[in-house]
């Protein structure tokens, strides 16, 4: 059976509450751009709201003006999206505990990932937003993904229990190694100086 290949994530619709809510949310708070704005092409009684993350995909959002927002958490029952997480740059993520305080959004503090930090949060409709940081860049020519398997790699072999700052250290030199030439790698007899 022949797959059909994903190439990233085109787009993520939420259901969202009334439109206002919605633009101070996701461009009020997490400063992505509501970029434009039509009917929901399936349900006309709703607005569909584009906001740019950033990477040139989209956020969406169906809005209807008689819905109010519903903190309650959103279903995390099988079938059901757990989180969002959203990427941001070590210096945003580290503004962001005193940013979310100033405005008084309840969050989890900082927490651990091994590979990354992240901190979380809900929106007015109760879904759970992650803001995350990689605590590492790959190297020219390389992607996240190419790191993390190798990490994983270094991981499993080494017996530990998840990735860790030396697995991916690791790893960025194993690639390093693997794809960028050195005069060192010259096998011709070395001249005296």
């Amino acid at each position: 059976m022949r797959k059909l290949q994903a190439q990233g994530i085109h787009h993520i619709t939420l259901v969202g509450a009334d439109r206002q809510t919605s633009i101070d949310f996701w461009e009020g708070v997490l400063g992505m751009p509501f970029v434009f704005e039509q009917p929901n092409l399936d349900a006309p009684s709703e607005s569909h709201l584009y906001f740019d993350p950033g990477d040139g995909r989209l956020i969406t959002v169906f809005t209807d003006e008689s819905r109010t927002p519903d903190p309650a958490r959103t279903s995390t029952e099988p079938g059901a999206v757990h989180h969002l997480a959203i990427n941001i740059s070590k210096a945003t993520f580290s503004q962001a505990v005193e940013r979310l305080d100033e405005r008084g959004i309840k969050h989890s503090g900082v927490k651990d990932r091994g590979f990354m930090d992240s901190i979380y949060f809900k929106d007015p409709m109760g879904f759970l937003i992650e803001l995350a940081a990689y605590r590492f860049e790959p190297p020219a020519g390389a992607t996240y993904a190419d790191v993390f398997i190798e990490a994983h790699r270094i991981r499993v072999e080494r017996g530990d229990y998840n990735i860790a700052e030396i697995h991916l250290a690791d790893a960025i030199e194993t690639i390093v190694e693997r794809t960028q030439r050195s005069l060192s790698d010259d096998r011709s007899p070395k001249k005296a100086y």
